[in-house]
């Protein structure tokens, strides 16, 4: 299944009172393995860059003023995301900054049931734990020490791998029987293989053989006597 992993970084929190997205990095994963294709955009967002936003992701105004607007690259953007989940960490934020985006270009939104969230995900399997992304590549021994400031490609890449291992583990991809160029041998049951063994073929089939005898003989039964007679206060001996 191909999905896309995705982070962006805007001007602020909410986008209804103004705040714009101002970056987008988009990786492709198909059967939860990295294809080696991403998107990386920065925006121009035609207004101010708040200096407590600026210091978590190093991008000022003046920077992004010689970017395209969002509007520039909104094709290029949707055709790279196609029909695919769109996974992200927190996603409704990163929803929402993007589908407000789009609102702004009388573009139609991308629908809510492509959303998977990472952080819904993490809360489950490590109820209590913290849930951000560099606690998450904490745990899994994720290598972030490149990560100085945020940047949208840079956690996306970090995501896919969280997200991996969030979902299975590296060895989720291996896929033996699913993914098996040829055909997959076929396991057999208990039933089968008794069934099968030289122990359970038809009767038809085995060598006849005279019943055993199940009682002891008189020469048996005398020995037996005699040696019960030789035991004194004999329990045996009425």
């Amino acid at each position: 299944m191909r999905e896309i992993i995705f982070d962006t970084e805007t001007t602020g929190l909410d986008p209804k009172t103004g705040d714009r997205m101002v970056e987008i990095g988009c990786v492709e994963m198909v059967g939860r393995v990295e294809t080696g294709r991403t998107f990386h955009a920065w925006f121009n967002p035609d207004r101010d860059m708040p200096p407590e936003a600026e210091r978590v992701h190093g991008l000022s105004a003046a920077f992004l003023a010689t970017k395209p607007r969002f509007a520039e690259l909104a094709e290029e953007l949707l055709e790279f995301l196609g029909d695919a989940p769109l996974v992200a960490h927190n996603a409704g934020f990163d929803f929402g900054f993007l589908n407000n985006e789009l609102e702004l270009i009388g573009r139609a939104p991308i629908s809510m049931d492509r959303m998977v969230d990472t952080v819904a995900i993490a809360r489950k399997k490590h109820p209590g734990a913290k849930l951000s992304l560099d606690a998450l590549c904490t745990r899994y021994g994720i290598d972030r020490s490149h990560r100085v400031k945020h940047g949208a490609l840079l956690d996306a890449e970090l995501l896919a791998q969280v997200y991996v291992e969030l979902t299975g583990g590296r060895q989720i991809g291996l896929g033996l029987i699913d993914s098996a160029p040829g055909p997959v041998a076929e396991v057999a049951t208990l039933t089968e293989l008794t069934t099968n063994a030289p122990w359970h073929r038809p009767s038809a089939e085995k060598p006849r053989r005279e019943p055993r005898p199940h009682m002891a003989s008189p020469e048996e039964l005398e020995r037996h006597r005699a040696f019960v007679a030789e035991i004194k206060s004999a329990i045996w001996v009425s």
